[in-house]
């Protein structure tokens, strides 16, 4: 199996992946392996076209303007 070794990650970026570690009940390195295996299974084709979909589903719905929520 192969290793990759990711240097110079933002202090905050690793804190999250923590966070997700502790909600998920893995370790580190099962929470990176299973974030890199989803996002390599989808192509920018697939992604383009799932964007696409859920585009067409909420056509013509309204939604509340974000700053009246803040």
């Amino acid at each position: 199996m192969a290793q990759i070794i990711v240097r110079n990650s933002d202090g905050s970026v690793v804190e999250r992946l923590k966070n997700r570690t502790r909600i998920n009940g893995r370790s580190l390195d099962a929470e990176v392996r299973l974030i890199l295996e989803q996002s390599a299974k989808v192509d920018m084709a697939t992604a383009h076209s799932m964007a696409m979909e859920m585009r067409r589903k909420l056509k013509g719905r309204k939604f509340p303007d974000d700053v009246e929520l803040i």
